[in-house]
């Protein structure tokens, strides 16, 4: 399995030309992702943490492209990274908007983490999920079909909140105070 290195992955941001709050979006979702995998990997043996920090950390790659092209850019992020050579870290980039599932009693995955990373921050900030949903509702909210995949989205994460958080040593409220910036923009 390859996986970019976070140079590799910072290189990558460049080349794509992502914006500045992004960035500072997708490093955030990255440390939370982190912080996630090392305490889970204690429950979850066979997780792959630098797979999954790569995935957090390029979770967004096709973003600012999209806010042009209108493509979804889970789909699209997760098709380039595939191209690139990566097909794992797009598998899961291609689910951080919507999971193709989440059962509570399969092992942990490195997709669900991601998934659940990019849900807590909000712009650039580890917010609660009822915070994270008022704003995607807002900014998304009006296409009929969007309110359906937010719904949808929504019932699932938190149960992967439920999930995650029965085999962590804290409570979903003080996820903030447990991330360590390992991570910084290069």
């Amino acid at each position: 399995m390859k996986i970019p290195s976070q140079k590799q992955c910072f290189a990558l941001i460049r080349t794509m030309g992502m914006m500045d709050h992004i960035v500072d979006h997708s490093v955030m979702v990255g440390n939370i992702a982190l912080c996630l995998s090392r305490h889970l990997k204690k429950h979850t043996p066979s997780l792959n943490v630098e797979l999954t920090t790569a995935a957090a950390l390029l979770h967004d790659i096709t973003k600012t492209r999209s806010l042009q092209t209108g493509e979804i850019h889970s789909e699209t992020g997760g098709e380039l990274l595939e191209n690139l050579g990566y097909p794992e870290v797009g598998n899961i980039i291609r689910q951080h908007v919507i999971l193709d599932c989440c059962k509570e009693t399969a092992p942990v995955s490195e997709q669900e983490i991601v998934n659940y990373a990019d849900k807590r921050v909000l712009h650039d900030e580890v917010v609660p999920l009822s915070k994270r949903l008022e704003y995607i509702q807002i900014r998304y909210g009006k296409n009929k079909t969007f309110q359906k995949r937010i719904a949808v989205m929504w019932e699932m994460t938190t149960a992967l909140e439920n999930k995650l958080f029965n085999h962590l040593p804290f409570s979903p409220s003080l996820l903030p105070e447990k991330i360590v910036p390992h991570i910084r923009r290069q």
